[in-house]
């Protein structure tokens, strides 16, 4: 990712990354409380921070191939163009979960999502020279002769004209540059993962959802009292588990808290009050492990108005999760299972 155009092998194509780029403004310290101002909600999973400050789009040039990431495309800039790019990864392998953002509008793994994947076929916000500026607009050259014209009025259509998708993208070495780069110019727009406040650029503060998750209690509750055998000594096996029992929670037990699912989700990203499906996926892990003696109060913490009551089975939370669980699924089964009355 760190070679110029001219050292890339045949293959590589050009992209532009339309990255939505934020700076808070430093906060000042309010002097005395507005006793008419509106009152925050009493349910605490309506509290959401709203950061202020100065949000803009930049676009960045790269050449790439298309099975380069987007967050290999993202350390490319931030290594030779602008170190002040901020984004947030840790593995780089889809297992923390991370770097996770909001790629063509769309909540994803930066690490999982390819370039030939996302980048898509796209009239540029502003036309660029050979030297990279942007232009402030193109006009035809109508003393050139016809000719000059028709050839750029074809270089537009060219531009503006309906594509089939990545895969019908010609890939070959070109000898010009420009005209290479103008021919394959792919897009990509990333912005912050939706629903969150954005702390700077890229990075969205989970803070929040980490919250509603331990408020859950993450971990296995049991009653304390251990099991004995005939003769008296501690029953060594109590807690082993059948295969079946084990396939109801195994696949829940890989959410890596993302939140990929929460910006999916048209309630939890609209600002409404809800728990949000990430921590209702942990509950739902645990009220289905036969080893938890936790499942009645469990289900009581999540049968408010802002628990499971206000997921909408939209569904939307279940299309993109990186680690394949039915999201939407799960939130059903919790529905049915909520107590009778609430």
């Amino acid at each position: 990712m760190t070679t110029t155009p001219a050292q890339r092998s045949n293959g590589s194509i050009a992209l532009t990354l339309r990255v939505t780029r934020f700076t808070p403004r430093q906060e000042r310290a309010r002097k005395q409380r507005n006793p008419f101002a509106a009152q925050s909600p009493s349910s605490p999973f309506a509290q959401r921070k709203r950061q202020r400050g100065k949000q803009w789009v930049q676009e960045y040039q790269l050449n790439v191939y298309p099975q380069d990431t987007i967050l290999d495309c993202l350390l490319a800039v931030k290594r030779d163009i602008d170190p002040t790019l901020a984004f947030r990864y840790s593995c780089g392998h889809g297992m923390c979960g991370s770097d996770a953002v909001s790629i063509n509008g769309t909540p994803t793994l930066l690490c999982t999502a390819t370039v030939a994947a996302w980048a898509k076929k796209d009239t540029p916000l502003h036309a660029t020279d050979s030297s990279g500026f942007r232009q402030t607009g193109v006009s035809l050259n109508t003393s050139a002769g016809p000719s000059a014209k028709n050839d750029e009025q074809r270089e537009i259509q060219e531009h503006t004209a309906p594509s089939a998708g990545f895969d019908g993208l010609d890939t070959s070495n070109e000898q010009d540059d420009t005209q290479h780069t103008r021919a394959e110019a792919m897009t990509v727009d990333l912005a912050p993962l939706p629903g969150f406040p954005v702390q700077r650029d890229l990075i969205a503060d989970i803070d929040q959802m980490m919250e509603q998750i331990k408020r859950l209690k993450p971990y296995l509750q049991a009653s304390g009292q251990l099991h004995t055998t005939q003769d008296g000594a501690v029953n060594m096996f109590e807690y082993l588990q059948s295969p079946e029992e084990l396939q109801r929670f195994e696949l829940l037990s890989n959410c890596i808290a993302c939140g990929v699912c929460e910006g999916s989700c048209p309630v939890y990203a609209g600002g409404e009050a809800f728990i949000g499906p990430a921590a209702l996926v942990i509950n739902s892990r645990f009220i289905n492990d036969s080893r938890d003696d936790a499942t009645k109060e469990r289900l009581d913490d999540i049968s408010d108005a802002d628990g499971i009551a206000a997921c909408q089975s939209v569904r939307a939370c279940s299309r993109h999760c990186p680690k394949g669980i039915d999201v939407g699924e799960e939130m059903w089964k919790l529905v049915e299972l909520r107590p009778s009355g609430r």
